[in-house]
């Protein structure tokens, strides 16, 4: 039988929880925060696919080709994911987790409320409240972990062309 400190080796000692800065326990939250970011994105995009609704509008000359939002929004994900996980790592339970949650929830409607419910003007709403949490964000993390503040500037742009685009989109369809 192997000893009480081989056992907690391979466990993480204390009655076999995992510590918070155990190499496992870090790799498998950073796992969950981009299953949770690229998955959950990647599963409401092909829930609420822009379809023939989409297809059938005025386009703006600046409207990307269709094939370009599938790549970027796996990149913007992977990077709000990792953001979300050095908060996480920094405090779990601080304001800029909760801002990063908030932030992530208005993302994940508005695919639904654009795409589904074809409601150009609230998704607009959205994008404008998704760009402001984005910012309280990156003002809150800058000092205390700029990195994941940086994380978040290529969303930021992105999400501030889709608010330009969105409103376009509504302005010469209604």
């Amino acid at each position: 039988m192997p000893s009480k400190s081989s056992l907690d080796d391979l466990t993480g000692g204390r009655h076999g929880r995992l510590p918070s800065g155990s190499p496992v326990a870090r790799w498998g939250s950073l796992a969950a925060f981009l299953a949770l970011t690229i998955g959950v994105g990647a599963l409401i995009g092909s829930s609420n696919p822009p379809g023939e609704w989409y297809a059938g509008l005025a386009k703006p000359s600046f409207n990307p080709p269709s094939w370009l939002f599938g790549p970027v929004w796996t990149v913007l994900y992977g990077l709000v994911g990792i953001a979300g996980w050095r908060t996480w790592q920094k405090g779990p339970q601080g304001l800029p987790m909760q801002v990063w949650f908030l932030q992530l929830a208005v993302n994940f409607t508005w695919s639904p409320v654009f795409f589904t419910l074809h409601q150009m003007g609230v998704a607009g709403l959205i994008i404008g409240a998704m760009v402001a949490l984005t910012i309280i964000f990156i003002q809150i993390t800058w000092k205390p972990d700029r990195i994941s503040a940086l994380l978040m500037l290529p969303y930021l742009a992105w999400i501030s062309f889709a608010g330009i685009l969105n409103t376009t989109l509504w302005w010469i369809n209604t």
